[in-house]
Order: structure tokens, then C-alpha cells, then sequence
């Protein structure tokens, strides 16, 4: 059984001005252990399937065609809001793109950090160390402890210290890994990553993917990681999904598709990147690289 399988899976969108179609058949499989790179231009519906798998799209603005998606066999899609609660960073860890804005800037971070794990630990007190007996005291000094544990984990220096910050006080990288932490608290099997290293300059970015990858290999999960960005890929994933006006071109090993595209829009993709041998006026976008490919 895949950790996660999505199936033929149709999204529609309703606005003020009618209901549209954003998702297309979307195919894909994702095993422990598993990085893959979910790349395309912006709107191509790579962050709506990446909420699409906890079910955080809004019913009343979102409609299921048709498909499925199984999370270590459970339909998510037919699942009630108290078993989706039961998933939710307990089993499914997601790191928003903006840390400013899925942050509140009210709350100092322990507290931000100590809430997750609390809720997590009511659907399985091992995350906290304790027993389903333990007091509630107990159990937010435990959560404290874990929330400490965690952001060194991440790579925050004095934790004990910084747990009392507010996210004014840390810097774009940490507030980042701020955001890591929390996705990866509850220890889910399974972290969708939304562009996590948007914004970040190259060295807090290999720092954060150096992260995913440590935390890949120490707890065998599998990570859905979606990006514009094809040396991210390059760099971290195991396996790519390209997809383009909400559907999935090509698929399969990062080396392969990579190295051998198979589909024009990939070709186009790779042909857009500028190289250090790029002249000024060279660069060409990706429908007119398309449309000399015919």
C-alpha cells in the first residue's frame, strides 16, 4: 500500500463569475522515503493539490469532479472533518509558503509551537512522551519540551531562549524553519512542502533543503515538495511531477525527465533556465520556446 495514491482527481473552483475547472486528472503516487518535486509555472494548480490531500480547500468554493485521494488507505476525500483532524499535522505535516503571513505575529513562538503539539498529542499522547492520562499541566510542560527540542532540531540556536521570541524577532530564515518545526512536530508520515525557500537567499535555502532531506532519511517519510524552481529539484527530489494548466505532463526520476524530457513543456521549462553563457536579450520565454517547438 503507497503512503499516498491520488486518482484521476478533478477539482472545480466557484467564483463570482461561474465555476471552472482547475484540475485535471491528476495521477500520483507517493511512497516513503520518496522526495518528489512538483514543478510548473504559477496557477498551474500544484499548491491546490498539495491542499487538496488534507482537505483545506474550502467546500464552499471547491468541488470534487471526480478521483480520489488514499493516505495509507484512507479516503480523504470521503473522510469526516474529525478524521481529516485526526491526519492533520498528526500525519500530514504541511509548511506554508509565507511564514509572514501563517505566523500570527500576537503569539510568541513557544506558544505557537506548544499548540500544535498539544492537539496533535490528543490523537496520539506518544508524541508528548506521555500517557492519555497525564494532566494538563503535565502535558503542556511536555509539549514546552518538545517545542524546545524541536526548534534545535531545525537549527535555531538557544531554543530555550528563542521559544519566547515573537516571529518579529526572527530573521526570514528562521521564521522559516519556524514554520518546519511546526509541520514536523506532530511526526507526520507524509510533508508537503509549498515552497518553502521562497524569498530566501542560497545559503539559508540549501540550509532548509539540507534540513528536509536530514529529516527524510531519520524518519523514512515521504515529502511532496512543490516549486517553480528546477535546480531545487535538481538539488533535493527523488522523483518530478511537471504540470501545466492543471494537469500532469510527465512524471518519473529526477535524473530521467531531467536529463531526457519526454514532453515539450519540460523541454521548454529546462530551455528557460538562463545559464552563465545567457546574453542580455537571449532569454526567451516559455510559449515562444513552445511554439517554435510546433
Amino acid at each position: 500500500m503507497s503512503l499516498l495514491e491520488i486518482t484521476n482527481l478533478n477539482l472545480a473552483m466557484r467564483s463570482y463569475e461561474g465555476e471552472t475547472q482547475i484540475l485535471h486528472g491528476i495521477d500520483l503516487k507517493i511512497e516513503r522515503g520518496e522526495i518528489w518535486g512538483m514543478v510548473g509555472e504559477t496557477g498551474s494548480g500544484k499548491s491546490l493539490t498539495g491542499l487538496s490531500i488534507s482537505r483545506l480547500i474550502p467546500a464552499a468554493t471547491g468541488r470534487y469532479l471526480a478521483g480520489s485521494i488514499r493516505f495509507e488507505g484512507t479516503d480523504v476525500l470521503n473522510a469526516t472533518e474529525r478524521e481529516m483532524r485526526k491526519l492533520r499535522g498528526r500525519k500530514i505535516g504541511m509548511i506554508f509558503q509565507d511564514p509572514t503571513t501563517n505566523l500570527n505575529p500576537a503569539f510568541r513562538i513557544g506558544t505557537q509551537l506548544v499548540d500544535v503539539a498539544l492537539h496533535a498529542a490528543e490523537h496520539d499522547p506518544s508524541v508528548l512522551g506521555l500517557s492519555g492520562n497525564a494532566s494538563r499541566r503535565e502535558r503542556r510542560r511536555a509539549a514546552r519540551r518538545v517545542a524546545i527540542e524541536m526548534l534545535g532540531k531545525v537549527g535555531i540556536s538557544d531554543p530555550i531562549e528563542r521559544i519566547d521570541a515573537y516571529p518579529h524577532q526572527f530573521s526570514g530564515g528562521m521564521r522559516q524553519r519556524m514554520l518546519i518545526a511546526m509541520a514536523m512536530i506532530g511526526k507526520p508520515d507524509l510533508l508537503i512542502a509549498d515552497e518553502p525557500t521562497t524569498a530566501l537567499d542560497v545559503s539559508v535555502q540549501a540550509q532548509i533543503l539540507k534540513l528536509i532531506h536530514q529529516l527524510v532519511l531519520e524518519r523514512d517519510i515521504g515529502v511532496l515538495m512543490i516549486t517553480h524552481n528546477l535546480g531545487v529539484v535538481a538539488q533535493l527530489c527523488s522523483h518530478v511531477a511537471v504540470m501545466y494548466r492543471g494537469r500532469i505532463l510527465e512524471t518519473g526520476p529526477v535524473r530521467t525527465v531531467l536529463k531526457q524530457p519526454s514532453h515539450a513543456y519540460t523541454r521548454a521549462l529546462l530551455a528557460a533556465i538562463p545559464t552563465v553563457h545567457t546574453k542580455r536579450g537571449e532569454l526567451r520565454g516559455i510559449g515562444d520556446i513552445m511554439a517554435e517547438a510546433g
